[in-house]
């Protein structure tokens, strides 16, 4: 799960959607364009939009050798900027573009993505049985899944003194871990641990549900030395935090006395996605491209060098041992993920959120 932008820029992609059709589309998704199996991808280019550092850096080369497309790379910070750029009107260039999964159901709902043609992407026979089962896109229809975690809680035993397991340890620490704790700012994940001990979905979209959560996340403040999505791990290290809300492949177990643990309460599950844009002219190289992805050597570079497990049964079955005893989130298996809440495209409660994570995080 890469790293999401504060809140104010999702509030933006809601504007930008609402511009675009103001939510689903009427005409509802696009109907499949009829593509060559047989076509010259010698004679077609690619342009993918993906974040910095999240694919292997040779794979347009190694591409290109396989098939002759040539391949552009495009980098995106967030979602919501790929998205904009997605949504801003006529072609944007793009041919694949890396999401999170409720933004690829937004873009599906807008009729934006190409469906996926299963005769065009042998290897999605490598996805585990679990990854067509995700909630935004069931049966993968519009996307495929690149990664995916779940989210918890990462720890210091050696300061906190005993193994937390609810969520209820971060948002009412013991005296001794205050100002020794950290949430995620990110509005998703700021609402989980709030949700979940209240017994909510983490995609609710009920007012009075939203308005205890709220009041939840703003009693535990008091307690929390910060709202961070990107310092806790180092902070953890050096001791100035106990215990912090953690992305799992965040979560820096390798370090001696760091753990992880899904809170009892539940927790998300958060997956990244590939798609093919509709307004592509190189549909059969796109495809091409994501069955390259899925091969299993390919797909197997994100769980060594980012820390992040695939839904790549064949890939997952390569991942050195070593690296499964160092960080045992990655041993985290698909079933025991699906256990975990998918998060789907919020709709109308998008703005309710991100007023909410405003609320909460300013100062």
């Amino acid at each position: 799960m890469r790293r999401m932008s504060a809140a104010t820029l999702t509030a933006a992609l809601v504007l930008t959607l609402a511009a675009c059709g103001g939510g689903p589309s009427s005409e509802g998704p696009a109907a499949p364009d009829q593509l060559d199996p047989s076509a010259d991808l010698s004679k077609q280019t690619l342009t993918i939009s993906n974040w910095d550092k999240y694919m292997p850096e040779d794979l347009p080369a190694t591409f290109k050798a396989k098939t002759g497309t040539t391949v552009t790379v495009t980098k995106h910070a967030t979602n919501e900027e790929v998205v904009a750029k997605l949504t801003a009107g006529g072609d944007s260039g793009i041919d694949v573009a890396f999401v999170s999964g409720q933004y690829a159901q937004a873009l599906a709902e807008q009729g934006l993505l190409e469906p996926i043609h299963p005769e065009l992407v042998p290897n999605l026979k490598n996805l585990s049985p679990e990854a067509t089962q995700l909630a935004y896109d069931k049966g993968n229809k519009y996307s495929v899944p690149y990664t995916w975690g779940t989210t918890g809680l990462c720890y210091r035993r050696d300061l906190t003194g005993y193994d937390p397991d609810s969520w209820k340890d971060l948002l009412d620490p013991r005296p001794a871990l205050k100002n020794k704790v950290t949430m995620l700012a990110t509005e998703r994940w700021l609402m989980l641990p709030a949700q979940k001990v209240l017994g909510f979905s983490a995609n609710t979209q009920d007012k009075a549900q939203l308005d205890q959560v709220k009041d939840t996340l703003v009693k535990a403040k008091g307690n929390l030395l910060a709202f961070d999505d990107t310092t806790f791990g180092d902070r953890l290290k050096s001791g100035e935090v106990a215990l912090a809300e953690a992305w799992d492949g965040w979560c820096p177990t390798d370090q001696k006395d760091i753990k992880f643990v899904v809170p009892k309460e539940g927790s998300d599950l958060w997956v990244d996605t590939m798609v093919i844009l509709k307004s592509s002219k190189n549909k059969e190289a796109a495809h091409a491209f994501i069955n390259d992805v899925l091969d299993p050597e390919v797909h197997g570079w994100a769980v060594s060098n980012i820390l992040y497990k695939v839904p790549n049964a064949a890939a997952m079955a390569k991942v050195d041992p070593a690296l499964l005893k160092n960080y045992p989130a990655l041993a985290m298996t698909p079933a025991d993920l699906l256990k975990g809440e998918g998060l789907v495209d919020l709709g109308d409660a998008g703005p309710a959120y991100t007023q909410i994570a405003t609320e909460v995080t300013a100062k």
